[in-house]
């Protein structure tokens, strides 16, 4: 289909303003996860909306938050990676479906001049879509190899899990079947930067020589960053559970997971049903939820 003259012009804007930004593939930032050590902090569409003063879903603004979120962007921590979205890169956009081309290509050109006033194209970035790797692709054929390498991150080790109330991650499914052996921090589903140094404190507290795995939304942007501060290897994880559920369930679209809370699914955080789950249960360290 031939495109409009306004639209071949509102890409090649885009394009033009974004283009030249240094992003590593999510496989190549895996692998230096995974061979340095390295912990990393993730900034996708969401920490940016709140950079920008735009509460989400589940993380209302705060002036805290976004300072912390700025001085992430802006640090140079050797070993702590920062992710930022790869559809930053054109050329890789062309990968994703259409739905989700359609998503960064809006969100891309309405935020543009403000992108380009936090980032630097002098620096190398790494991919903020580590824990996606599978719903937003076009071709998933690739997938099954991208999930052996992403166990391979906690094969063997002893992990602490932060995570929302009703994340749960690995619960029902074989995701950290691998691991040596894990504990979980359970936190606010939403706005758990409201207690921001309560979990830090507990993290500090029970992390200490293990890998962390946080999945808590911007809260887990910052703790990586402060975990890694204080010699931590902390892994903003996200969304990764829910991306393996789809991934068994060979979904197409966004998909409501019974047990789970699922932001981006329709009607995904609601009426979530209750589990009974002794191992689950007996991983649980603190339960920091006041819900």
């Amino acid at each position: 289909m031939k495109l409009s003259h306004k639209k071949y012009k509102l890409k090649a804007n885009i394009s033009d303003i974004l283009g030249g930004f240094k992003i590593a593939t999510p496989e190549d930032t895996l692998d230096k996860i995974i061979n340095d050590k390295c912990s990393i902090s993730r900034l996708g569409d969401g920490e940016f909306d709140l950079i920008l003063g735009t509460g989400i879903r589940y993380q209302k603004v705060d002036a805290r938050l976004t300072k912390k979120l700025m001085q992430i962007l802006r640090s140079g921590e050797e070993k702590l990676l920062i992710g930022i979205g790869n559809a930053l890169d054109f050329d890789y956009l062309n990968k994703y479906n259409d739905f989700s081309k359609k998503f960064w290509k809006g969100w891309l050109f309405d935020n543009r001049f403000k992108i380009l006033k936090l980032l630097s194209k002098r620096r190398q970035y790494y991919s903020a879509q580590i824990s996606r790797f599978y719903i937003d692709y076009q071709d998933k054929s690739n997938a099954d190899e991208y999930v052996r390498k992403l166990k391979g991150l906690w094969d063997k080790k002893d992990v602490l899990i932060v995570e929302g109330k009703f994340s749960r991650m690995g619960v029902g499914n074989d995701l950290f079947d691998n691991m040596k052996s894990k504990q979980r921090i359970i936190c606010p589903a939403e706005n758990a930067f409201d207690i921001y140094d309560e979990i830090l404190k507990e993290v500090l507290k029970y992390g200490k020589n293990k890998l962390i795995l946080l999945a808590l939304g911007p809260t887990a942007t910052v703790l990586a960053y402060d975990l890694y501060k204080a010699g931590y290897w902390a892994i903003d994880i996200g969304h990764v559970d829910i991306e393996y559920e789809w991934f068994l369930r060979k979904a197409t679209e966004k998909i409501k997971i019974e047990t789970k809370y699922v932001n981006e699914a329709k009607d995904g955080s609601k009426d979530i049903h209750d589990i009974h789950d002794e191992k689950y249960e007996s991983e649980i360290l603190i339960n920091l939820s006041k819900e």
